[in-house]
Order: C-alpha cells, then sequence, then structure tokens
C-alpha cells in the first residue's frame, strides 16, 4: 500500500511540474509585453493571478477559507507560515485585492524557470551579505511607495521534516512594517503540506485536495506601532500558529516558542 501511494505521489509531483512548465511557457510572451514599459508592470501581477486560478484549476485543488477576514486598503505586509511551494502561487488568487511583490531568499534565483519571473517581479534577499540585504529594504520601500504590497515567509524556510509545525519567525517583515508603518496581514496554511511536499522528497506527500486557509483580521498600524518587534513577531506567530494547534492539538505538547 506505501508503494502505491509513493508512485502516486511522486506521478502527481512530476504532473504538477509539467502543468507548471506548461503555463510558464504560455504566458511568458504576455509578461515580456507587460515588463516592456515599467508603467505597464502591475499588469503582470494579474498575470499571476489567471496562472494561480489555473494551477488550482487544473491541479484539482479546491481552497476552503475557513477564515476570510476583510483586507485593509492597500499597501500592507502579507505574512504566512511556508509549508509549500503550493503556497507563493496560491497568495495571488488568495488574496488579489492589491498588488504585491514577494521578498524571497536569493538562492531562488537558481531555480530553472521561476529565477525568470522572480528577478524581474519580486525582490530577492541576500541574507548572507549585509550590504546586499540592505538594498533589499531599499527596494521594498520603493515597491510600497509605488503601491506593492509585500509577502513575506517569516520563517525564511520551509520547515521540510516536521510540517505543519512552524520554524521560529526571523524579525524582518515587523522591522518592515514598522518602518514603512503600515498594517500587517497574517495567513495559515493548515493543509498545503500534504497537498504538494518539497519536489526532492520522493515519499513526500503529492495529491489532489483541499487546502485549508486563514485569511486572520488585519493587525491595525497602531497595533504595530505600539509593540515592539520582538512582541510584535510573538503576537503574530501565535495568530498564524493558533489554527494549526487547533487542527493539530498533538502539536501543543511539542510547542514551545523561541524567538
Amino acid at each position: 500500500m506505501r508503494n502505491i501511494r509513493v508512485v502516486f505521489s511522486f506521478s502527481f509531483k512530476l504532473y504538477i511540474g509539467i502543468i507548471f512548465s506548461i503555463f510558464a511557457i504560455l504566458l511568458y510572451p504576455f509578461f515580456l509585453i507587460v515588463l516592456f514599459n515599467k508603467r505597464w508592470r502591475k499588469m503582470s501581477f494579474y498575470l499571476f493571478i489567471v496562472w494561480s486560478w489555473l494551477m488550482r484549476i487544473f491541479c484539482f485543488i479546491y481552497v476552503k477559507r475557513i477564515l476570510n477576514s476583510p483586507l485593509p486598503k492597500g499597501p500592507y505586509v502579507i505574512i504566512a507560515n511556508h509549508t509549500s511551494y503550493l503556497d507563493v502561487f496560491m497568495m495571488y488568487s488568495l488574496v488579489p485585492q492589491h498588488p504585491f511583490v514577494f521578498l524571497g531568499k536569493s538562492e531562488i534565483l537558481t531555480y530553472p524557470i521561476i529565477s525568470t519571473y522572480f528577478k524581474n517581479l519580486n525582490i530577492p534577499v541576500y541574507r548572507k551579505d549585509k550590504q546586499r540585504a540592505g538594498k533589499s529594504y531599499q527596494l521594498a520601500q520603493k515597491a510600497v511607495d509605488e503601491g506593492y504590497s509585500l509577502v513575506i515567509f517569516p520563517e525564511g524556510t520551509i520547515p521540510v521534516n516536521q510540517c505543519p509545525q512552524m520554524f521560529p519567525f526571523k524579525d524582518g517583515a515587523f522591522k518592515l512594517a514598522k518602518t514603512l508603518n503600515i498594517p500587517i496581514v497574517a495567513i495559515t496554511f493548515t493543509t498545503n503540506y500534504k497537498l504538494f511536499s518539497d519536489p526532492t522528497e520522493i515519499y513526500g506527500h503529492a495529491h489532489p485536495g483541499v487546502s485549508r486557509v486563514y485569511i486572520h483580521p488585519p493587525i491595525p498600524v497602531s497595533t504595530v506601532q505600539n509593540l515592539d518587534v520582538k512582541t510584535l513577531n510573538k503576537h503574530c506567530f501565535d495568530i498564524i500558529n493558533e489554527p494549526i494547534l487547533n487542527e493539530y492539538p498533538h502539536l501543543r505538547k511539542h510547542f514551545t516558542y523561541q524567538s
């Protein structure tokens, strides 16, 4: 039985990879057109929304919004736990109300296909180079000035061996929110890790199914500014973590917060 599951999961991962590549190739000319003129750049966001919906439809993923709080007027910082590569592409169709860019680890630039889109439309963060990391903050400021929201996964990586349990959050997202004086929108994904685990995990899960999502009430600017960075970090961590602990109560006895 286990062998059958492994074969199905691996085959489904290949299928998702093929679907992703097909749409990447088909949509590439349209992205080139909108990137030709800086004034058209925001149109690329709507292409990503289309791509996101196509991935959900063709990969047989149904999104169930357990909590779907109204979003504030942008810009804002969107933060979420990170359990799967699905988190990234689903984000566009989950919160299409306001254009956003991702702040992600610079290692993404080494990934085929993904790097082509990321380097032109999002902000790489060079965590091991303080000077270049500082430039990332400047680009984030510029993006907000241009009307974009920011998406950050505060864990900084996917906790492959312990999903859905979260890693402690890094402070970058909260420093940005305070510096830029914008609200925070927190999102929890509780089942994406089951639908599509790390592609390099041969025995990892992958199958069609339901993505359970919680879009929490926005954290207003007043709260962002009244809390220090560490307290804001823990406050947001607890908000995102609570649905995970509710759906996976066995994690409560193993949970200890470490900033």
